[in-house]
């Protein structure tokens, strides 16, 4: 039966909103993902290329990914905000968070349930620009210092891969830079974009080519919470399929080109 054009045109703003209208998840998604009523998100501030800004008004695409999940759900969000990726993962079933935004790493893994990854950026090394280091594997020597943030992914990644070269760690990713600086040490390792971007303002550096790593960046949620983690994998399909997560990386001036594919 054909329904009239004029029906139609009456039908149109209620499909419109039917369509708008968040769906209540299911009790056991919304017992895993916010069990205080409250999508609590752990948002890092120590790496720039996902959060910007400080405790009072974090942004960037970590940001914008926690809110659009709070919509989908139907809940408010509460962002808490941590100086680096090693207090987050630290404070995994603490209780003080739901989700988080942290690269995939095994040893974080005992205690977080990842989603496939939604940014993949790269880890790269810092050296004085008069430094004898001129390859990545140069670094893993004897007397070789390596100043990184403690609990981040590279550290965790080059606790395992140098067998020589000595790990240097700082509160923070920011606070390894300035303590390669202030204490003369021979590298530092950290996420590609702002290693570049403090090299192109600090001639006395200079950027190593070339990666020791990549590292996927991926939403989480405290291991045991299987609804929650089977609800969270399917929305960061989803927030990377309709260009989310690449509109979220331009508009906070980062390169839409990292987005996962």
């Amino acid at each position: 039966m054909r329904i009239p054009a004029a029906l139609c045109l009456l039908l149109l703003p209620a499909l419109a909103r039917a369509e708008t209208k968040p769906v209540t998840p299911d009790p056991a998604i919304l017992h895993d993902l916010a069990p205080t009523g409250t999508l609590r998100a752990a948002i890092n501030l120590g790496n720039p290329v996902l959060a910007q800004g400080g405790p009072d008004g974090p942004a960037g695409v970590s940001v914008d990914l926690a809110r659009a999940l709070a919509a989908r759900l139907g809940v408010p969000v509460a962002l808490v905000t941590y100086p680096g990726a090693g207090a987050v993962s630290g404070s995994a079933g603490s209780g003080t968070w739901d989700i988080c935004f942290l690269a995939i790493d095994p040893k974080r893994a005992e205690g977080i349930t990842f989603t496939d990854p939604y940014v993949l950026i790269a880890g790269s090394y810092l050296v004085p620009a008069a430094s004898p280091i001129r390859s990545l594997e140069a670094v893993d020597r004897a007397g070789v210092r390596v100043s990184v943030g403690r609990g981040s992914a590279y550290d965790l990644f080059l606790t395992r891969a140098l067998t020589h070269a000595t790990l240097v760690r700082a509160p923070t990713s920011s606070e390894a830079v300035t303590a390669f600086t202030r204490d003369g040490l021979e590298v530092a390792a950290g996420v590609e974009q702002p290693l570049a971007g403090y090299a192109a303002t600090h001639p006395e550096v200079r950027l190593l080519p070339g990666h020791f790593m990549e590292i996927p960046q991926a939403m989480g949620l405290p291991v045991g919470r299987p609804a929650g983690a089977a609800y969270l994998a399917d929305f960061i399909a989803s927030a990377k399929r309709d260009g989310l997560v690449r509109r979220g990386l331009e508009a906070s001036g980062q390169d839409p080109a990292l987005a996962a594919p």
